[in-house]
């Protein structure tokens, strides 16, 4: 079957055997808020400004290198070693472990 000699009438068919499928547009993420987000290789922390199929977007983001007492800074929002980045992060979906909403950014070097 070659698609691009599919009718329209052939692909309303095929539309119609897979139902009625929507894909939320953000899913959990709040642009806007502060995360806390670990990836497979790192901790990032940073202000959500954009979602994409693929991608997170984030301001005001930093390095976490080492987040210390887990649950004691998630609370405080003060980590043992932080490393600011200069602009927007860009974080691969796929990458993302857990995430979690925090009140503050960490923005100073550490």
């Amino acid at each position: 079957m070659n698609i691009a000699e599919l009718t329209i009438g052939q692909v309303q068919e095929i539309k119609q055997m897979f139902g009625k499928c929507e894909i939320a547009q953000n899913g959990p993420w709040q642009v806007g808020k502060n995360y806390l987000v670990r990836t497979v290789t790192m901790s990032n922390s940073g202000r959500l400004v954009a979602v994409y199929p693929m991608e997170l977007v984030f301001e005001d983001a930093a390095w976490i290198a080492d987040t210390g007492r887990f649950h004691d800074n998630l609370k405080s929002c003060v980590f043992n070693e932080v490393e600011p980045f200069i602009d927007k992060v860009i974080i691969g979906r796929s990458a993302v472990i857990d995430a979690t909403i925090i009140d503050k950014l960490p923005t100073k070097q550490k």
